[in-house]
């Protein structure tokens, strides 16, 4: 049968797993989550609403954080037979939004504060981070508020932790594909580029995905003290598949591995150093005293 909007929860769900196989580097985790969806799901010929869509992508998260599934009843595009990757940033979008930077500060104590709302792509991004950063010179400690980030481009990762990981060339992750790996290094750079202040880096349960990335780089190599809540634990790479009409998913294609550490941050989320809400965190990390 066409997978449309009559499509059953378990004619979905299969379809779904068969995406998954494709995509995904092969592995235990892979098994687990395949077969957990099939056994959740089968013997479930209704159709897909948008409620089982949910009830779907929850058990999903059990094991892939960042697998999500859109539901959208008034869609009738095409289902997608290959994975089509991301669509082109607007960049005057990303003008509109200064690329996600919506405050620089710097304190009458000599506090640098950055806040970063999203990692647009590095090629956009790159002159407001370079800007904002230069700000930055001669202050007397850092903040890098990464509380309501929701991820985007490792590129712009990799730019931000130049800027704060020293001079020189350093590896930062190993993404894993199905048929490939990718390595993310930042670049050497001339002495004296890199900050070296005190940094304090702010997150909540709304930091995601390259968003948790570059809070747990800076953390696994010790130069961040990580100030607010547990992040929410979506270490994948993803790239979006229409998988009905109705239906599309950012599903998982890559598995990072942090190329100090050994691991991520998949399901755990990063963990603070000091643990407090995200309301309290700005206080919290005011109030540290700087070595």
């Amino acid at each position: 049968m066409a997978i449309d909007e009559r499509t059953g929860v378990t004619g979905f769900t299969h379809h779904l797993t068969g995406w998954l196989r494709r995509l995904m580097p092969p592995g235990p985790r892979l098994e687990r989550l395949t077969a957990d969806l099939e056994a959740g799901f089968a013997d479930r010929p209704e159709p897909l609403t948008a409620d089982a869509c949910r009830a779907v992508e929850a058990r999903a998260q059990r094991h892939a954080r960042h697998l999500e599934l859109h539901f959208d009843a008034d869609q009738t595009a095409e289902p997608d037979s290959e994975s089509r990757g991301w669509d082109p940033v607007d960049p005057e979008q990303v003008r509109a939004r200064a690329a996600g930077v919506r405050e620089v500060r710097r304190l009458a104590d000599g506090t640098f504060a950055l806040t970063l709302d999203t990692l647009d792509p590095v090629e956009h991004a790159g002159p407001y981070l370079r800007n904002a950063f230069d700000l930055a010179r001669g202050a007397r400690r850092l903040v890098l508020d990464l509380r309501g980030n929701g991820g985007g481009d490792p590129g712009t990762v990799a730019l931000v932790a130049e800027h704060l990981l020293g001079d020189g060339a350093r590896a930062l992750s190993e993404v894993i594909y199905a048929d490939r790996r990718r390595q993310w290094w930042t670049r050497a750079r001339p002495a004296g580029f890199a900050l070296t202040q005190d940094l304090a880096v702010l997150v909540s349960s709304r930091t995601y995905s390259s968003a948790e990335a570059l809070a747990y780089h800076l953390q696994v190599r010790g130069r961040a003290v990580i100030v607010g809540e547990t992040t929410r634990g979506a270490a994948d790479h993803v790239t979006p598949i229409r998988l009905t009409g109705q239906v599309t998913g950012l599903l998982p294609e890559g598995t990072v591995i942090d190329a100090a550490s050994g691991s991520n941050w998949e399901g755990s989320g990063v963990r603070p150093d000091i643990t407090c809400t995200a309301e309290e965190a700005w206080e919290v990390a005011l109030a540290r005293p700087v070595p």
